[in-house]
């Protein structure tokens, strides 16, 4: 395939990369933490969360089969931006790209955020509980995180073959030690937790206590859970860097999709045969609770540390391809003249849009911040929600009352939750930052009143 000289970028990824990408986007943001910790986050969700996950997948489904359509016929950099903004209207097209970039910019500082605990459980789990501690250090935690987000931000600009030949092993790495988790999972019972439990820390199992069904409950939790599936319009953003675009891209989402929401299943339901519900939901109260911390009462250590170098894998594999994912958003933006037009070039010899990818990559180090003072990761995760259920409104007309209803229950429980303030509430911090970004987006509206007939076409590449 030849190169893409008309906007710099390169078409370079084949069907195998575009899915990881996808994939990896997917799995490594939610599939360790989120089904666990959405116990705290939902109360009352208790041992709903595997029907959670089913409902969430509809939507979802839903959203792929339109961006597999939108993809094959608009196969350019920016995606959903493209599709909505030359279909729909540039408004349109603007608000539901720039919520998406919003909110997927913090969620990459998120699982920055995420992944340090799980390097505190690995050296807990080989006995290095001293290096643990150090690691459970808010100020440490903080500067690791950071640390990571500059190093993925490096490979994400070096781009070309440095990018693929690191995405694809680690994501079958990724699945391989995930697959030591279901195995486990389904080896063991509740009985058997109980009996670890009791020995490892003389603890008993509380016993399981009546829980009254509610069905906003279970939607909120699905408006959660949907996050999980958010990820596959990476592979979209993409478009102008795919090769054999029109036949790859449609491929590689619904790939993406399928093979993600088989695993997120199978992994949750692994989790919770062994691992009581109601344990999950008093603990998750008190800390931060991961799978691989959870089976360390099962396990012997040395079991424990390889399930926490796949989650911590896994978590590291999710941030190249969302750094892609919203870069190339900020590209698409610059090459319409929306935003200053530095944020299209394209550093001539790693063929990535190097501004743009920095860009994005200090708006995630603002979600590390939100993290780190909010004290608990689901700020940013809430608004990524509130932001890409927007998004998939705006696009996938044939999940729109579904995904309606989720955001509907999403923002009550937002609205309604007891935090110390109300800047850490994820709908007001979205409607500040989405005001913001529409007033923008008139000013260039009205300053270009003559120019507004390049959104009629397709851009270049």
């Amino acid at each position: 395939m030849k190169k893409e000289e008309s906007n710099g970028l390169d078409r370079h990824l084949n069907l195998l990369t575009l899915t990881a990408t996808g994939i990896c986007s997917m799995v490594g943001a939610s599939i360790y933490v989120v089904p666990i910790m959405i116990q705290k986050n939902v109360p009352g969700i208790g041992p709903y969360v595997l029907v959670a996950f089913l409902i969430a997948a509809v939507p979802a489904l839903f959203a792929a089969l339109s961006y597999a359509a939108l993809a094959s016929a608009m196969p350019r950099a920016g995606g959903s931006y493209i599709y909505a903004s030359r279909s729909l209207h540039p408004y349109i097209g603007f608000v539901a790209s720039f919520s998406q970039w919003f909110g997927l910019s913090l969620v990459i500082g998120v699982v920055a955020f995420v992944t340090i605990p799980f390097f505190r459980d690995f050296f807990n789990a080989i006995g290095f509980v001293e290096i643990g501690a150090f690691f459970a250090i808010p100020s440490v935690r903080l500067f690791l995180a950071m640390a990571i987000l500059g190093f993925f931000t490096f490979t994400n600009i070096k781009g070309g073959s440095f990018y693929t030949n690191t995405l694809i092993p680690l994501m079958f790495l990724m699945f391989i030690l995930g697959g030591i988790v279901i195995f486990f999972g389904f080896y063991y019972d509740k009985t058997d937790f109980a009996k670890a439990l009791l020995e490892k820390t003389g603890q008993p199992l509380l016993e399981k206590p009546l829980l009254v069904f509610s069905w906003q409950t279970l939607f909120t939790g699905a408006s959660i859970l949907f996050a999980s599936f958010i990820g596959f319009d990476s592979i979209a953003q993409a478009g102008g860097e795919a090769k054999n675009p029109y036949k790859n891209l449609p491929k590689a989402i619904i790939l993406a999709v399928l093979l993600v929401g088989l695993y997120y299943f199978v992994f949750s339901a692994a989790v919770y045969h062994s691992i009581p519900w109601w344990y999950i939901a008093e603990e998750a109260k008190q800390k931060d609770l991961t799978a691989p911390g959870l089976f360390s009462f099962l396990l012997h250590p040395f079991w424990s540390a390889i399930i926490l170098a796949g989650a911590a894998i896994a978590l590291l594999n999710d941030l190249p391809g969302m750094i892609l994912s919203v870069s190339r958003l900020v590209f698409a933006w610059a090459k319409d003249g929306i935003i200053n037009p530095v944020f299209a070039k394209v550093n001539p010899k790693t063929k990535t849009p190097q501004s743009a990818i920095l860009f994005s990559s200090f708006i995630s180090a603002l979600g590390i911040l939100g993290c780190h003072f909010a004290g608990d990761i689901f700020l940013g995760i809430d608004i990524m929600v509130t932001s890409m259920l927007i998004n998939f409104i705006l696009i996938s007309w044939l999940g729109v009352f579904l995904l309606s209803i989720l955001l509907i229950f999403h923002t009550i429980k937002d609205l309604n939750s007891s935090l110390s303030h109300w800047y850490f509430k994820a709908t007001w911090d979205w409607l500040i930052v989405m005001t913001l970004g529409s007033v923008w987006f008139f000013l260039f509206w009205l300053k270009n009143k003559n120019g507004k007939s390049h959104f009629e076409e397709l851009p270049e590449g």
